[in-house]
């Protein structure tokens, strides 16, 4: 098994008891005007814009046929749901190493679960937002694993996984809008 996992975080953990202020970090996405003409479709690019070098990756989405899309390119709920998918994995695949758990499969299965009424004002009652997400976690251990850390490993990495106490306690959002003159 490699140690990569604990050597890496362990000078994290160090650095970050002397300089906490190092450990904040921004993680940033924007859309692009590019299909102005188009309100079911977009582009968006994460990433970049980052001092660690993170190079930014842009690429298409689309709107769910529930509230008139086409539904023909990942929409923003797959969107959420994919970043709580891969969070809870890579959180558990590091967490595994740091336990002594070698996985032989892994798997992150979200289920995201929304009423489109609210989102499209049919319902006052109707909430806009998920009502529910369910992470299906299916990991097979490698032989030898040790019992107790498998039972460890599920708590810790909700403990641990940022997208996960995020959606689970909510946060704060602000919003800005900046109105440029007309063309």
């Amino acid at each position: 098994m490699s140690a990569e996992v604990v050597a890496r975080q362990t000078r994290l953990q160090q650095r970050y008891r002397k300089a906490p202020e190092e450990a904040l970090i921004i993680e940033r996405a924007r859309t692009t005007d590019g299909v102005l003409h188009d309100p079911f479709h977009g582009h968006v690019e994460i990433g970049g814009g980052d001092p660690r070098g993170v190079p930014e990756l842009g690429f298409e989405f689309g709107i769910h046929s529930a509230v008139g899309g086409d539904h023909d390119l990942p929409n923003p709920g797959h969107m959420l749901a994919g970043a709580l998918a891969a969070c809870m994995d890579a959180t558990l695949r590091m967490l595994a190493e740091r336990f002594g758990v070698r996985l032989a499969a892994l798997e992150v299965a979200v289920d995201a679960h929304v009423d489109a009424r609210g989102a499209l004002m049919v319902s006052a009652e109707a909430p806009v937002g998920f009502k529910n997400m369910h992470c299906r976690v299916t990991l097979r251990p490698a032989e030898g694993a040790p019992q107790a850390a498998i039972e460890r490993l599920l708590t810790a990495t909700e403990r641990c996984c940022v997208n996960f106490q995020t959606l689970q306690n909510g946060v704060p959002i602000t919003t800005s809008l900046s109105v440029l003159e007309s063309a």
